[in-house]
Order: structure tokens, then C-alpha cells, then sequence
């Protein structure tokens, strides 16, 4: 029994010595699990001898595509055809056990030299973990399939988003910014237990705590970058922060030139929505050359902080100007420790709106604003 193919979906190789993966494809049919159990109706003929892989190397791993190789006994070696390939998600111990778990892949490969590039974002997702196993296979005439056994099974976890794809996420954020509104302050908030604590055992500064797993799955500050969350946002008829607030009644306030200013560089971290109309996009200051900075310079695309859609800074008669994007939520994140005599606390007169908090909030896969065509 032939297996579809999806030819349309590869790359071609880089290289005659590194192959894509050609006439890769999902399985309509289970074709033998990893037990070497067949299906009766799966077109696959009787155990023969054939090299089971081994030694399996797995490398140049990204968001969505790996390549992979192994070792191979020489015996019988000239009569491999193809290759099958099992790829599946770790379980998760902690997962919901009524959850219905992820399909299991199967990709089938003709035998060309290795490494082989595996690439897909309908099966791969970023800094996801996985186990893959492999056979070799030998096509006879009438359509069945002499396989091996499976060869060991091995785990990998694929990668964060690259600054390539960031930039996409940066460039659809850029599409729907709209005019920028000017602002002058910088404001966070919290429970009044939080400011507290700060106080008294910070010696009044707040300090950097790494950011959750809000936004996209494959963002790189996730779970990562250390920082402080600051608003930006105004009412477009006060031109002030708005009284209400998902974190807590008391709000911090600072001057924008004091976290704002040509001593830091601005970099764009993540473009997402959570199930409603409007979307959020994470940009991170850093003071030069701190290593909040540094830990950006290498994974996040730099914005110019006078001439961009998001956040600018620009001098203007000698005072500096700010302005943010009307038309998406900025949350800004500065990397270093907050004096809170810099600023403000104040009860708001507003309300906590719980049902706005992003905190650890998940990313909608489905909406074509703000996804791009690898992982989510």
C-alpha cells in the first residue's frame, strides 16, 4: 500500500551531503509501532533482515526542523528504500490524564545520505520535548514494506523562536499598532503587601524576577529573561494611565526618562493574543551594557527607540518625548532593580479587572494576527 506524500511541504537540501527529507509524510495508516507489531492491513510484509539504526545523533535543532542521522550495520545495507520514522511529545507527568493525547507522527523518508533535515510546523512546536525512534524499510514490487526493528528511542527538545522568526511576530505586531499617543510616566501595579515586602527586605528597590510563560510558546524571554513588568498605556481622553488595573490597587509611577533614555537600548519580545480582539506586545529595556542588555543583544531584534511603532523616545527643545502605540497593550519590562524613591505608590480609584491579567496567560493558536507559520 503506497503512502501519500507531501512533496509540496520540504526544502530543498543545503547540501548533497545534507538531504532534506523528501516525499515526507504523515501516515493515514499505522505502519508498525514501536513493538514491531504490524497492522494486518498495513501493507507492510514479514520481518526480514535489515540494519536497525543506531547511535541516533540529533542536531541543528530550531523551533520547527532538526536534522538527524545514525550509524548502520553495512549487511543488507544497499537494500534500504526508505525510512520510517516515529516522532511523538514526552509525556507530560503533570499533564490532565482525561486530556486525549497527541496523535503520534509518523514520517516516512526515501533513504538518501545523512543527516536529513525534518522540518514542519504542523508537527513541530518550539521548546517542546520529544522522543523518536527509527526504522529502515525496503519498498518490494507489489507495495509491502520489509522493515527492521526499531531502533532506540531517544529524546530531544526543540528551540526557541530565532531573532528570523521574532522579526515576522515584529513585523505583523507593526501592522496593527495604529498612531502613537504621548505619555509620561511609567506605572505598576500591586497589592499593597507587595510594596510592603520591598520595603522591607529589598531595601526598597524592586527587583528583577523572570518573566512566566505568558504570550507564545516559542518566545525566548520566557521562563528566561529577568526583569520588572511596566505599563505605559493612557486613556485617549486624559492622556493619563487608566484608574483600573488587573494586579492590585496600589500603583508605583515613575517619570519615563528614568527607565526610558539614549543610556538604554529597547528590544521587541513577543506579539500575542489571549482569546480576544485586542493583542499584546512585550518589548524589554535594558541599561546598556547590563546584562539584561546582553542576554537581549542575542536573542531579541533591536528596535530604533527614537523611530518605531511601538515605543519612542526622541528629544525634543531639549526635553525627551515619549509615545506609545495606541492600538496594542505594551507590556515593558526593565531588567534592572527599581528604587521605589524614584517614583510614586498610590491607591488607585479604579478596579482590580482580574479577567485582563496575562499572568502565565496562554497564547491563541488559531489567530492569523498574531501567529506565524512555525510553531506556535
Amino acid at each position: 500500500m503506497e503512502v501519500p506524500r507531501l512533496d509540496h511541504a520540504l526544502s530543498s537540501p543545503t547540501s548533497p551531503c545534507e538531504e532534506v527529507i523528501k516525499n515526507l509524510s504523515l501516515e493515514a495508516i499505522q505502519l508498525c509501532d514501536r513493538d514491531g507489531n504490524k497492522s494486518q492491513d498495513s501493507g507492510i510484509a514479514e520481518m526480514e533482515e535489515l540494519p536497525v539504526p543506531h547511535n541516533i545523533k540529533i542536531s541543528n535543532i530550531t523551533c520547527d526542523s532538526f536534522k538527524i542521522s545514525w550509524e548502520m550495520d553495512s549487511k543488507s545495507k544497499d537494500r534500504i528504500t526508505h525510512y520510517f520514522i516515529d516522532l511523538n511529545k514526552k509525556e507530560n507527568k503533570n499533564s490532565n490524564k482525561f486530556k486525549h493525547k497527541d496523535v503520534p507522527t509518523k514520517l516516512v523518508a526515501k533513504a538518501v545520505p545523512l543527516p536529513m533535515t525534518v522540518r514542519g510546523h504542523w508537527f513541530l512546536s518550539p521548546r517542546t520535548e520529544y522522543t523518536v525512534a527509527v526504522q529502515t524499510a525496503s519498498k518490494q514490487v507489489d507495495g509491502d514494506y520489509v522493515v527492521s526493528e526499531w531502533s532506540e528511542i531517544i529524546e530531544f527538545c526543540t528551540a526557541d523562536y530565532s531573532k528570523v522568526h521574532l522579526t515576522q511576530l515584529l513585523e505583523k505586531a507593526e501592522v496593527i499598532a495604529g498612531r502613537m499617543l504621548k505619555f509620561s510616566v511609567f506605572y505598576r501595579n500591586q497589592h499593597k503587601e507587595y510594596f510592603d515586602y520591598i520595603r522591607e527586605h529589598h531595601g526598597n528597590a524592586m527587583q528583577p524576577s523572570v518573566k512566566d510563560n505568558s504570550g507564545s510558546h516559542g518566545s525566548p524571554i520566557s521562563g528566561k529573561l529577568e526583569g520588572i513588568f511596566f505599563s505605559c498605556s493612557t486613556e485617549f481622553n486624559t492622556g493619563k494611565p487608566p484608574q483600573d488595573s488587573p494586579y492590585g490597587r496600589y500603583r508605583f509611577e515613575i517619570a519615563a526618562e528614568k527607565l526610558f533614555n539614549p543610556n538604554t537600548n529597547l528590544y521587541f519580545g513577543d506579539f500575542y493574543c489571549m482569546y480576544t480582539a485586542y493583542h499584546y506586545v512585550i518589548l524589554v529595556i535594558a541599561p546598556v551594557g547590563s546584562p539584561g542588555d546582553e542576554f537581549c543583544k542575542q536573542r531579541l531584534p533591536q528596535l530604533n527607540s527614537k523611530d518605531n511603532k511601538f515605543l519612542t523616545c526622541r528629544e525634543e527643545d531639549g526635553m525627551l518625548v515619549f509615545h506609545h502605540a495606541q492600538d496594542v497593550i505594551l507590556e515593558v519590562i526593565y531588567t534592572d532593580p527599581v528604587d521605589l524613591s524614584l517614583g510614586t505608590v498610590a491607591e488607585i480609584t479604579g478596579h482590580q479587572l482580574m479577567s485582563l491579567s496575562t499572568a502565565n496567560a496562554k497564547k491563541d493558536p488559531s489567530c492569523k494576527t498574531c501567529n506565524i507559520s512555525v510553531g506556535r
